[in-house]
């Protein structure tokens, strides 16, 4: 343990000089033109290519067993698709926005320009350790900034790949990566980081908010939720019900847009429940056990907790389904869930898990209700064909982002912002709104030469003031008193 305590220290005083480090190379150049920073992001495409292999190999050893091909289309080739945005359009987003002035100061010049903030930390979860690691620093590196990025505790094989084909392109005081190695995190995000983007729980973000407050840090917090998956009346719930499925199963849950639960309509459960086992065992064969397409939970203390939210449905009164045997190993099959109730944590909890709970409603209004009861979520998932229903309830309910007739592939669409709600997170990263949120947007007034401001000074009340206070404000209400 004093060992440890001892790695411990030496490792928050390396990090603390590397920050240090980021800050003097920032200062030095701290506004990088468009040709180096699509240079830079071309260097990072160039390695994330070239390590592919390793890196979902790397993955799969930390997940105990993730599926290559999961790994390569979700992260790699996500990764890959968001850098590529980034490379086509950052010229265009640097450039200053002309702005209109008011009419009073007609004949100035207003603008705004993107600054680089300076020193970025980038904070990462375990479930996609290399697309929430290199998008936002995709993002960052758009927007000019140096990065220091904090891989999770439970990803050392990742971690240690991706410190090394970092290292091969960029230096430390440009881009870093802190990993396994601290043993409160708190020594990350206490750091005056010009901006912090974290991904994670909803508890973990407010820890990460409260530690950024101190020094002033502004946060992009991208969290989590329980994001349904409503089926509206009329539409084809087998349809539903297997993209619904490949959406649960992907990850085996573990995404922070999974589909949290599942709204159908009543008279629909049936055919909902049938149709997701079925399509279940098409996709990964009646046991799950040495599956090369199926991602196992990442390890026994996930595995334990996932068993529990079925143990405590069970014991409140629902019916659990396992759609395949599970065999040896954390490769877990799909559960479905009926006869669910408020009280149950698959419920009240992010499930994060192969666990589908099949909640039901009536009419509309129902299940809008049963949408707004909860916190606000990350994404939310619609199925329907009616344009007035589907309008309605996207008026009457707040989510991060939405898919239509589908599942998660707004997220992966980098030419609109990705970012929660409330519970959800707040800020935005992905395309230019990623660019703009580890930006300063500076205002830059100009006044002209001979434009006479001098009439607005001191002494008050000349006829030009008088003027203008009349034509903008008008006449007050004389009926008012104190």
């Amino acid at each position: 343990m004093n060992d440890r305590f001892s790695a411990a220290v030496v490792a928050v005083a390396r990090h603390t000089e590397l920050f240090e480090r980021q800050q003097r190379a920032y200062a030095l150049a701290p506004y990088p033109a468009a040709d180096q920073r699509r240079d830079d992001l071309r260097r990072l495409k160039h390695q994330l290519l070239r390590y592919q292999d390793l890196l979902a190999g790397a993955i799969s050893e930390d997940f105990g067993f993730r599926s290559p091909a999961e790994s390569k289309m979700l992260d790699i080739l996500g990764s890959t698709l968001e850098i590529n945005h980034a490379i086509s359009h950052v010229g265009k987003w640097m450039r200053p926005s002309r702005r209109s002035t008011e009419l009073l100061f007609l004949t100035n010049s207003l603008r705004v320009t993107y600054q680089p903030k300076g020193v970025v930390g980038v904070i990462v979860p375990w479930n996609f350790p290399l697309y929430l690691a290199l998008g936002p620093l995709a993002a960052a590196l758009a927007a000019g900034n140096r990065v220091m990025i904090k891989m999770p505790e439970i990803t050392p094989a990742t971690n240690a790949l991706l410190r090394r084909l970092l290292a091969e392109a960029f230096s430390e005081d440009h881009v870093a990566v802190i990993g396994e190695e601290l043993l409160d995190p708190n020594d990350f995000t206490s750091l005056p980081f010009n901006h912090i983007v974290f991904t994670g729980s909803p508890a973990v973000g407010r820890i990460v908010m409260r530690t950024a407050a101190e020094n002033l840090t502004p946060v992009t917090l991208e969290l989590g939720g329980k994001s349904p998956a409503l089926v509206l009346p009329g539409y084809p719930v087998a349809e539903a019900a297997r993209r619904i499925t490949h959406g649960k199963t992907t990850n085996c849950g573990q995404i922070c847009v999974s589909p949290d639960y599942a709204l159908v309509p009543r008279a629909a459960v049936g055919e909902f429940v049938q149709t997701v086992q079925v399509t279940f065992q098409s996709l990964f064969g009646a046991t799950t056990a040495g599956n090369h397409d199926y991602t196992a939970i990442v390890n026994d203390r996930h595995l334990a907790r996932i068993t529990a939210l079925l143990d405590d449905a069970r014991a409140k009164g629902a019916q659990v389904i396992s759609c395949a045997d599970s065999g040896a190993g954390r490769q877990m099959p799909l559960h479905v869930v009926t006869g669910v109730t408020p009280n149950m944590r698959l419920m009240k909890e992010e499930i994060f898990g192969p666990i589908l709970p099949v909640a039901t409603y009536e009419g509309l209004d129902e299940a809008i209700g049963g949408i707004n009861a909860g916190p606000r979520p990350l994404a939310m998932y619609l199925f329907g064909h009616d344009a007035g229903q589907r309008d309605e309830v996207l008026r009457r309910t707040h989510a991060g982002g939405v898919t239509v007739n589908d599942w998660g592939w707004h997220v992966i669409n980098h030419d609109a912002p990705f970012g929660g709600v409330g519970n959800s997170g707040m800020g935005t990263y992905h395309g230019v709104e990623g660019f703009r949120e580890l930006s300063h947007a500076k205002t830059v007034f100009k006044r002209h030469r001979f434009y006479p401001i001098g009439l607005f000074y001191p002494p008050y009340g000349n006829w030009v003031q008088r003027m203008v206070l009349k034509l903008w404000l008008g006449k007050a209400d004389p009926s008012l008193r104190r």
